[in-house]
């Protein structure tokens, strides 16, 4: 039985499919919520993919499916529900950011099975639920509603099902009630989250790759989720992009960093101490393990994935230079930075640039000038891509 599910991810679809502003909308001509043999199947197909959670709640029984978030506009019960199991159903909004859908329950059922399948295409997704029946006193101990829907948990029970081109997760820095660094009326969040949609768009359109935004809009995300929704998207990648300002206004170009041998040790043992133990490592639960064993099976993981962004890092300031975009004097370093903590796949923070220097702020302020950025770091990816791939059956040999 599964007390609490959720998914967070944002992906970014082709560029002529998706639409950054737009939120996601139910499609009632194949969306479903029916009886199934002796349970109830809820199949809702969306226009896009958006983070969710599945919980149950009692007096009276209820699945619910929290969204951030869904535009319900136009949307009747009537288009989606057959009357059986399920005796009722409601939706609307929740809360700024979040929605919710309430199927309320004739009898108990637990939550068998929940995933989404989304369509490397299009970017449109399909969030299956299965529920199986279940007695009233199982029902009424895995009921209850998780923390504030701002912070949801993450199961490995509710994967993306995925294949295809390795997904990379862009992470525009800051954002939100942080802004990051500022010059005048200049926001590092805004430059970044620019940067970073022009950066998906491009890896969108080459075909070899598929794009995750840890954000797609001014919002704050804490470093710890942007994580989680890299890796519940099935990222095999995270590239963090910043911008600093410094004291001085001569410091200019782009750095990449990777996190040095005192970060990992730290990082480890923070991320065992503060995260869920099933988002530690993808494809691996480890709920009831202590930190000792968790810490190992992530040092483990960085054995591999510590060189791979390396590599990663080196290729960008290499890509970064043929395109001719702006790269510092000494362009890579180590550093134990938060965002870079990820065991289990390859992480690199690009400083874009400092908003402490005029041709900086001014190249990052205009899709022209970010063009060579963007070109750099799609290069760069996909060189990074091949050769990883034509390294990857030498691994553990």
């Amino acid at each position: 039985m599964i007390r609490t599910l959720a998914l967070c991810l944002l992906l970014a679809a082709p560029a002529a499919a998706q639409d950054f502003s737009a939120l996601a909308r139910i499609d009632p001509a194949t969306s479903r919520i029916a009886d199934e043999g002796q349970g109830l199947r809820i199949d809702l197909q969306l226009s896009q993919t958006v983070p969710y959670r599945v919980f149950t709640l009692a007096d009276p029984m209820r699945v619910v499916v929290d969204f951030r978030e869904i535009d319900f506009g136009g949307l009747i019960p009537e288009d989606l529900w057959q009357y059986g199991i399920a005796t009722d159903v409601s939706f609307g909004p929740l809360r700024p950011g979040w929605s919710r859908l309430i199927v309320t329950l004739g009898s108990p059922l637990a939550v068998a099975q929940a995933g989404l399948t989304v369509d490397d295409q299009t970017g449109a997704a399909r969030l299956s639920l299965r529920m199986m029946p279940t007695d009233a006193a199982s029902f009424a101990a895995s009921a209850g509603a998780p923390d504030a829907p701002d912070t949801p948990d993450v199961s490995l029970d509710a994967p993306i099902q995925r294949s295809g081109p390795l997904v990379v997760a862009i992470d525009p820095g800051h954002g939100g009630v942080d802004p990051g660094a500022t010059r005048g009326k200049i926001h590092e969040a805004d430059l970044m989250l620019q940067l970073g949609i022009e950066v998906a768009e491009a890896i969108n359109r080459s075909g070899t790759l598929r794009a995750v935004l840890t954000r797609n809009a001014d919002d704050f995300v804490p470093l710890e989720e942007r994580m989680t929704i890299a890796r519940a998207a099935g990222a095999g990648v995270m590239l963090s992009l910043h911008a600093d300002a410094l004291d001085d206004d001569v410091t200019r170009g782009a750095s990449a960093y990777t996190l040095n041998a005192e970060g990992q040790d730290r990082a480890a043992q923070r991320m065992a101490e503060r995260h869920e133990r099933g988002d530690l490592l993808t494809g691996l639960d480890l709920t009831g393990q202590d930190d000792r064993v968790a810490t190992v099976l992530m040092d483990m993981a960085r054995a591999e994935t510590t060189p791979a962004s390396r590599r990663l890092a080196d290729a960008l300031i290499t890509g970064l230079r043929s395109t001719g975009a702006g790269v510092n004097s000494r362009p890579r370093r180590e550093g134990r930075l938060a965002v870079l903590n990820a065991a289990d796949f390859p992480s690199v923070l690009l400083e874009a640039g400092f908003l402490s220097n005029a041709a900086d702020r001014t190249a990052l302020s205009t899709p022209q000038g970010r063009a060579p950025i963007v070109a750099g770091i799609t290069a760069a990816l996909q060189d990074w891509a091949k050769a990883e791939a034509a390294r990857a059956p030498l691994k553990r040999q």
